[in-house]
């Protein structure tokens, strides 16, 4: 679906129009935010100072400016402005509107500037369909992406664009756009004559989270439900606010943002920090399974032998999530995740299994050496299968001095345990049965 600004020339906006999308800056002087791309002497500033308009895309967390700039450059600019969705619109659609914007160009040179709200909802092959159009300068085209455009833009798409990083926007900001819209008697709600009671603001940043379009959206909502000339207060925010889900994508970049958080805060030995992000991802409809998996790989990468008993809570854990399931097994995960916090660190247990995987990589698949091959028929035992095989429990030191690797790898040492808990009486243990080894005789 694509469109033109909704404003009027008049100024004015048509019934029904949104607070947040009256609110909406028209200059960059007026973008609260983002002052990195829009401050003075900014990148967007510039752009705007020199009239150039290149393809670029706007990669940020919703409500944080995306739309807004693009329309702020466009106008600046004076180029025409088409907006699209991704997800209401295919390529059919959006070529019909690029075709336009060359007919546009071919008859007053005036440029159009294209903007693709969602831009990564296009998959990579359909994202071809953009490039004749922006290589001859039919079109600029701006992007709109949640996503990391690295993993969601194809790489002919993404070396002719540039891609700025919009941040969320910080409580004192969304505090200032609240203020704005108070006190705006054009777009805002300064007509209303409201009475704002105290911690009302502050109960709307709180759950807006940086996202404007929430907070304008929540003001909006609280004021018609309490009527012009009334008093606006926390409960009356808290009465039309919906439960608010922390903020998670359970398939985009921000799932493994969360869960990367949670594993290294595991490994880092931070209890408060792992049961944050653990939470973060339960409250916000992650697949429990998921992180549940994810703490059996921790509980063996991270605390392996140092703690032979992290992997049994982790997957006491896994099963009262089959078992029971959520909500309840989120207590279940959380013990798991603290005890595996808490619990002595070793890596070498992973350092091991990933020696096992490069010499099975850089080397031959070396025969089983004959003395430890089993040996069911006669013919097996004529060929010498299980000849020299010393069984243990034959030896007065219960360990036959015999070598099970294989003659080429002969004397290689994979796992290395180390100081922490219980890898320092394996490392004991281990130097024992060596020497048990050595001294071992047949009985």
């Amino acid at each position: 679906m694509s469109g033109r600004l909704p404003f009027r020339e008049d100024g004015g906006f048509p019934p029904g129009t949104p607070l947040a999308e009256r609110m909406r800056p028209r200059s960059l002087d007026q973008v609260v935010g983002q002052e990195t791309l829009v401050g003075q002497g900014a990148v967007l500033r510039q752009l705007v100072t020199r009239g150039e308009l290149p393809s670029l895309v706007f990669w940020g967390p919703p409500g944080s400016g995306k739309t807004t700039l693009a329309r702020v450059l466009a106008s600046a600019c004076e180029a025409e402005f088409v907006t699209f969705s991704a997800v209401l619109s295919g390529v059919k659609e959006a070529r019909a509107v690029m075709e336009d914007a060359k007919r546009l160009r071919a008859s007053t040179g005036r440029r159009t500037v294209l903007f693709v709200d969602e831009v990564h909802r296009f998959n990579k092959a359909q994202q071809d369909a953009f490039l004749p159009f922006v290589e001859s300068g039919d079109i600029v085209l701006f992007g709109a992406t949640t996503e990391n455009p690295s993993f969601e833009l194809n790489a002919a798409l993404l070396s002719r664009v540039k891609v700025y990083v919009l941040e969320p926007l910080g409580d004192e900001q969304i505090r200032t756009l609240l203020d704005r819209a108070l006190t705006d008697a054009e777009r805002g709600l300064a007509s209303w004559h409201l009475t704002v009671e105290a911690g009302t603001l502050e109960e709307i940043v709180r759950l807006a989270g940086g996202d404007a379009r929430v907070a304008y959206n929540l003001l909006e909502v609280a004021a018609e439900a309490v009527g012009r000339g009334s008093a606006l207060s926390p409960d009356a925010v808290r009465r039309v606010a919906q439960r608010r889900l922390a903020k998670y994508d359970k398939e985009g970049e921000e799932h493994y943002n969360l869960i990367s958080a949670l594993h290294k805060s595991i490994r880092n030995s931070d209890a408060d920090a792992s049961l944050y992000w653990l939470g973060r991802m339960l409250e916000g409809g992650a697949d429990a399974r998921f992180i549940a998996r994810r703490l059996l790989r921790v509980a063996s990468e991270d605390v392996g032998m140092a703690d032979p008993r992290a992997l049994e809570q982790a997957a006491a854990a896994a099963h009262a999530v089959e078992h029971v399931g959520m909500p309840e097994c989120a207590l279940a995960l959380a013990q798991a995740a603290v005890y595996l916090a808490l619990a002595p660190k070793s890596n070498a247990l992973y350092t091991a299994y990933g020696k096992v995987q490069q010499a099975i990589e850089d080397r031959p698949a070396y025969p089983v050496p004959l003395q430890i091959r089993n040996a069911p028929t006669r013919l097996m035992r004529d060929l010498g299968y299980g000849e020299g095989y010393v069984y243990a429990h034959d030896t007065d030191e219960r360990i036959a001095d015999m070598e099970c690797m294989p003659p080429e790898l002969a004397g290689e040492k994979f796992y290395e345990p180390g100081e922490e808990g219980w890898e320092k009486r394996i490392r004991e243990r281990m130097a024992e049965l060596l020497g048990r080894k050595r001294r071992s005789t047949k009985k």
